[in-house]
């Protein structure tokens, strides 16, 4: 009873100023979801239920999967795990350095600010324009395909590593320097052990994005499962398509649980 009669201690007073700023920010939002109504077309909204009857034909063939050139489709979608894996491996490669050189505190800011410009140029950059630059330089084929999954993904995965250096405990950097160490064994014994672990994560979950964004390089004739699965939608063949969406969701689905167990074991 006594407890009850307590009194229940109230979150701190915000100052106007604070509270001014959170309203323009939610405000601002607000605002332009209400601009951008037009010009995404959210009124064709209703169109889903009034076209119900082509959306039932669709549903039709997807539910009668066409098997019959699951080889090819099994091959395809290999050569697109290989690709997303290869070239998340060599995001890493990019990612590292520009990683440490992009944390404020690893780096001084002359050199801070120009890498974090060059990892928003990387990661802005779509896929399939970074794809074409490279069939123009190496021709058609897979390896286009990985080097612009590297170069987008190291943007990606060098801001995701340098905010990860950024938040380290520096007492166990401290420590290091304390023994007269260089500032690489600074970074090796006191930053990379904090890092290592989410930078891995990070790295499992990019290579799970890779897996499916592969498939979209096959526009620009990078090969691998977006090709049979493009030219399906084209013709209409409702049922391959479904057969080929079956065979990416359980390849992504199989990469997705590994990825659970190598983190269950890093975290």
């Amino acid at each position: 009873m006594s407890g009850a009669s307590e009194t229940v201690p109230r979150p701190p007073e915000r100052a106007i100023g604070e509270r001014l700023f959170d309203l323009a920010i939610w405000g601002g939002l607000a605002l332009l979801l209400v601009a951008g109504f037009r010009g995404a077309e959210i009124a064709k909204i209703g169109d889903l239920f009034t076209g119900s009857q082509n959306m039932r034909q669709l549903g039709v063939e997807f539910v009668r999967p066409n098997f019959t050139e699951y080889r090819l489709y099994i091959t395809d979608m290999w050569l697109t795990v290989q690709m997303a894996l290869w070239g998340t491996a060599l995001a890493i490669v990019i990612a590292i350095p520009l990683g440490l050189a992009g944390a404020r505190n690893v780096t001084p800011v002359w050199v801070q600010q120009p890498v974090r410009r060059l990892l928003d140029v990387l990661r802005s950059v779509p896929d399939l324009v970074i794809g074409a630059i490279f069939v123009v330089a190496v021709g058609l084929g897979p390896f286009a395909g990985v080097m612009a999954l590297a170069v987008n993904t190291g943007g990606v995965l060098g801001k995701l590593f340098s905010e990860a250096v950024e938040a380290i405990d520096r007492a166990p950097v401290e420590g290091v320097r304390a023994t007269g160490a260089a500032p690489l064994h600074e970074i090796v014994w006191g930053v990379l052990p904090q890092v290592a672990p989410l930078w891995t994560s990070y790295a499992l979950y990019r290579f799970e994005a890779n897996a499916r964004s592969a498939t979209v390089l096959s526009l620009i004739g990078a090969g691998g499962i977006g090709q049979p699965l493009f030219d399906s939608i084209n013709s209409f063949a409702f049922d391959q398509t479904s057969a080929i969406v079956i065979v990416i969701v359980v390849a992504v689905s199989g990469i997705d649980l590994l990825s659970q167990v190598i983190r269950s074991r890093l975290l």
